[in-house]
Order: structure tokens, then C-alpha cells, then sequence
């Protein structure tokens, strides 16, 4: 427990790194936060049910921060809007640093109890999930800069050009879906398993890469109604969407500024609406998040491109079924039979969201190494592409 939680908290600090305090303190949407403010919650995590709940005597380090810090627990008490985060100018960047320490240091007694082994693990998956947020969330800030500037001024490797689209077939038939008891560490909204019917069917080996999304705008795909749901056809007009997010001519923005579009790298940052809208004119369909599981259970996790250290993100290609970007389902994110959300702040985790979202799976470049299981769940609402988020073409068969 206290290697992962130091690996954690390091990593954390690593990727804020390069930023300067400006640069951690804008917010460029209500999606998205500050890095900064992403240094704090994750500490208030820790300081409110680690250590404010855990260890006796512990006082807070500021008695006015929680209010500053809080995310959506409503069990916590009020809080800053979440609109207003970038407003914040202090504490600044030094301060969160500081206590982040004090958190550290106070917490070591606390790493060694058994008891707390489960929630020491949910902190450790839930600042994993704000180090990526922390880097989309910046690449989104720094993307509306007119001069593009680099949080690492790296070159990219190319990506791995793809073969002819193979892929893995399923018979049909009961599946076993979510985490299994007893398997390791899982979020609720992963279980309770239960068995689900699927019919045959078949997942590509690979994501849709950005050449072939060129060839979807080059035939007319954002300008075709007949290839959109209705509320993605209202939603290209309302917004006057014509391509990914973050590209501009044959270029795209990255992590480490404008760079050449490499045709052979998976495309990523589209909705869930214009994933539907390639499938359909692929002659192919989204996959269930069932179908995804079932094929994923037979692939390892911890394989392809996530994220390992403090670097540029990047989607590079390949076969693996884990890493590079975030698969698109066809799924709404709604509640397994049988779940129920946990008692208290903590239950507020993930069922409350169970709510006009998609389903998402697979992990991405930006997503810590060992964060994902074929059983993880990520959700969006249909319209939102600033994270890492990609397609999988299915058929049936």
C-alpha cells in the first residue's frame, strides 16, 4: 500500500511539472478544471477520508479548503461551482505543494492498516483517474492559446501502420459480465456480475486510425444526414463540427503543440455521435459494452499504450485491445442488476451518473498503466471528445 500510494502521488506531481502556475490556474470549459485544482482534490481525498476520519487528532490544514475542493459529494457540504475553479488564483501551485507533504507525511501511520487497505486502494484508483484528467484537461487549456504551446516540447514517435482490419469472433451465447468477487480491486459501478445473452458477432483488432477518418470527411461523412442519429445531426449543425477536436488542416494539436497528422495513428477526440456516424458509413455498427467485455477477457490488461511516466500522451496503434484511446460503445451507462451504491460520500462515486451517458472502454495513452480490467466502465455524455476517445468498429455475424 505505501509503494503504490508513493508511486501515485509522485506521478501526480511529475505530470504538473512543466506547468507554470498560470498555466495551472486557467480553466478553459466546465468540463474541465485546473491542474492545479486537480493537485488539491486529490489531496482532499486523501485529508477527508484518510486521514480526517482515520486518525485521531488529526486537524485539517486549512479549515476553508474542503469548500474550495470538494467535487460533487454531496455528503460533504457545499462547495465551489464547478464552473468557478479556474477563479482561483490562491492557493497557488507552492501552497497545494506544501500540503500535499503535510498530507504525505501524516498519512504514513495509516498505509499499514489492513482495514484500510480498500480505501486506500479506491484513493490510489481515483487520483490515478485525475492524472489523466489533469493531462486532458491541460491539453484542452493550452489548445486555446492561437500560438499552441507545448507542455513538452518532445517529438513523437510514428505510429505503427496498421494491416487490413482482422477480427475476433465471438460464437454468441450466456456471458459472465463485470468484476469478479474476490479478483482485486474494482469501482461498484464494475459489478455485481451477471449473465448476459449475446448474439454472433465481431470486433475489429484494431481502431479506426486517422487516415481512414480522412476518407470519412472526404466522402461527405459530416455533411450526410442519412449517416447521423438525430440528436448528432443537430448537434454537427449546432456546433458546426467538420472534424476531430484538435485538428487544423493536416496538423493536430498535442501535448507537445501543433504537429504533423500521423494518417497510421488511431484517431481520437471525436464524440460518441460522430463514432456512431463512421461505423454506419463503414457498414458496421459500435459494439456493446457487453460484446467488449467478452472479447476482452481473453486479452491482458496491462498490455499497450497507457501511460507510464511523465511524457506526451499520444496514440500510437497497434492490436492490443487496452491503451491508445477510449473505445466507444454502443451501451448507455445505466446500473447492473443488483447494484446498489455504497453508503455515505463514497457511494456518490459513480451510480448517481448512471444518467444520459455512454458507456467507454478499454483505457487510452493518458490513462495510468494497471488502472484498467476488461471489467472498467468509463462514461461521457455523447457530445464530449476532449478526452482520449476512440472507435472500435463490430459486425454481426
Amino acid at each position: 500500500m505505501a509503494a503504490e500510494y508513493q508511486r501515485t502521488r509522485a506521478l501526480t506531481e511529475a505530470l504538473a511539472a512543466p506547468l507554470s502556475d498560470a498555466d495551472a490556474t486557467i480553466q478553459s470549459m466546465d468540463d474541465a478544471s485546473p491542474a492545479k485544482w486537480h493537485l488539491a482534490h486529490t489531496t482532499w481525498f486523501w485529508e477527508t477520508f484518510l486521514l480526517r476520519d482515520h486518525l485521531p487528532g488529526y486537524r485539517l490544514y486549512r479549515e476553508d479548503w474542503p469548500y474550495l475542493f470538494n467535487s460533487y459529494y454531496e455528503a460533504e457540504g457545499a462547495r465551489l461551482a464547478r464552473g468557478r475553479r479556474g477563479m482561483l488564483s490562491r492557493p497557488s501551485v507552492g501552497e497545494i505543494l506544501a500540503w500535499r507533504a503535510v498530507v504525505d507525511e501524516a498519512i504514513s501511520p495509516l498505509l499499514a492498516r489492513g482495514d484500510l487497505a480498500p480505501l486506500i486502494t479506491l484513493g490510489c484508483a481515483h487520483e490515478q483517474q485525475h492524472q489523466e484528467l489533469l493531462l486532458t484537461d491541460i491539453k484542452h487549456a493550452l489548445f486555446q492559446n492561437p500560438a499552441g504551446p507545448p507542455m513538452w516540447d518532445l517529438q513523437t514517435p510514428a505510429a505503427t501502420r496498421p494491416g487490413a482490419v482482422a477480427w475476433h469472433r465471438h460464437p454468441g451465447g450466456i456471458a459472465l459480465i463485470g468484476a469478479e468477487d474476490g479478483a482485486g480491486f474494482a469501482f461498484d459501478n464494475e459489478g455485481p456480475r451477471h449473465r448476459v445473452l449475446l448474439e454472433p458477432f465481431a470486433l475489429a483488432d484494431r481502431l479506426v486510425t486517422n487516415g481512414e477518418w480522412q476518407d470519412f470527411i472526404d466522402d461527405g461523412g459530416y455533411r450526410t444526414a442519412a449517416l447521423w442519429l438525430s440528436d448528432g445531426w443537430a448537434w454537427v449543425n449546432a456546433e458546426g463540427v467538420s472534424a476531430p477536436l484538435y485538428w487544423r488542416d493536416e496538423k493536430h494539436f498535442t501535448h507537445s503543440g501543433w504537429r504533423d497528422r500521423d494518417p497510421h495513428a488511431p484517431v481520437t477526440h471525436i464524440s460518441s455521435f460522430e463514432a456512431d456516424a463512421f461505423a454506419t458509413w463503414a457498414g458496421a455498427r459500435l459494439p456493446t459494452e457487453f460484446e467488449w467485455e467478452a472479447i476482452a477477457q481473453g486479452h491482458d490488461a496491462l498490455a499497450g499504450n497507457q501511460l507510464d511516466a511523465a511524457a506526451p500522451p499520444l496514440p500510437k496503434g497497434g492490436t492490443d485491445l487496452f491503451g491508445d484511446c477510449w473505445q466507444f460503445t454502443r451501451s448507455a451507462y445505466l446500473p447492473y442488476p443488483r447494484f446498489r451504491a455504497a453508503p455515505g460520500a463514497v457511494g456518490e462515486y459513480n451510480g448517481k451518473f448512471m444518467s444520459g451517458q455512454v458507456v467507454l472502454r478499454g483505457g487510452s495513452c493518458a490513462t495510468p498503466r494497471g488502472h484498467v480490467r476488461a471489467s472498467y466502465r468509463n462514461f461521457f455524455y455523447p457530445h464530449q471528445r476532449w478526452q482520449f476517445t476512440g472507435l472500435r468498429l463490430a459486425k454481426d455475424i
